[in-house]
């Protein structure tokens, strides 16, 4: 049972890096303190393409931290 929690950690880690590295990129600018610093803070909703990367992505990470917590609480016994 351990083992095999920790091969699926391992594969959804690497997942969950090529997810977050298939998502676009928000913003180009990497000045702050240049005019468009006011789009610092709004957050158009994400549709499409970006919407299904950041759900999928929010939801693996959520079952990594869950098999993690579960290896540490099997590790502890």
């Amino acid at each position: 049972m351990y083992n095999l929690l920790l091969t699926i950690l391992v594969i959804l880690s690497a997942i969950i890096v090529i997810a977050i590295f298939m998502q676009p990129i928000k913003n180009q600018s990497s000045n702050v303190f240049d005019a468009s610093a006011n789009d610092l803070f709004e957050r158009p909703k994400a549709r499409g393409f970006e919407a299904v990367m950041q759900r999928m992505t929010g939801i693996m990470i959520f079952f990594w931290l869950l098999i993690a917590l579960v290896l540490a609480i099997l590790s502890s016994k």
